[in-house]
């Protein structure tokens, strides 16, 4: 029985180390650097795509994500981590996360924006445990012009941009992508 009670006294021990070494955001300049990136992408997409300023200017907030990473050869997934401002402040820390699923070989890397064009749509954002990305969202990429027009933000109530794009991936596939909020 002594034994037991030692047992159960070192795993109890050995378990409160492993995880109070573990990064968990409280005391860490986690956020310090996801902003110092996010001010990069911002400045990036500003200067690199006319009308992004001015779409900047209308939306209630943006959610940047300065680095997503992906990689995918039947099944894939992508990573990264952004923030979410408001009249260009930080109001909260977002990661994301992409499953897909088809016919796909390759990795790459991208930044990408989310505008959010109506008040509903960024309360909706901000209210839920995790928020998924759905056909509510207009797609604007560089390649389809350089800039982003009226007839791309009439109706949108969510505008995704996506650039800054290397590496390759080909293949069609099925994806969702899923948004929570983090303590970095």
């Amino acid at each position: 029985m002594t034994i037991l009670n030692r047992r159960n006294f070192l795993a109890t021990s050995a378990a409160g180390l492993a995880l109070g070494g573990c990064a968990n955001g409280v005391g860490s300049d986690g956020g310090a650097r996801l902003d110092s990136r996010v001010n990069a992408t911002r400045d990036y997409l500003f200067g690199s795509y006319p009308g992004t300023r001015e779409l900047a200017q209308r939306a209630y907030g943006i959610l940047y994500m300065p680095l997503m990473t992906e990689a995918g050869f039947g099944f894939g997934a992508a990573y990264g981590q952004g923030a979410l401002r408001i009249n260009d402040v930080t109001v909260d820390y977002y990661s994301a996360t992409r499953a897909t699923f088809g016919l796909q070989i390759g990795a790459q890397q991208y930044a990408h924006a989310l505008f959010f064009m109506t008040e509903a749509a960024l309360g909706d954002f901000r209210r839920s445990t995790g928020w998924a990305a759905s056909a509510d969202i207009r797609y604007a990429v560089p390649n389809e012009g350089g800039s982003i027009g009226k007839e791309t933000t009439e109706y949108a109530p969510v505008i995704a941009f996506v650039f800054g794009q290397s590496g390759l991936i080909l293949g069609a596939t099925l994806a969702g992508s899923k948004y929570n909020r983090i303590i970095p």
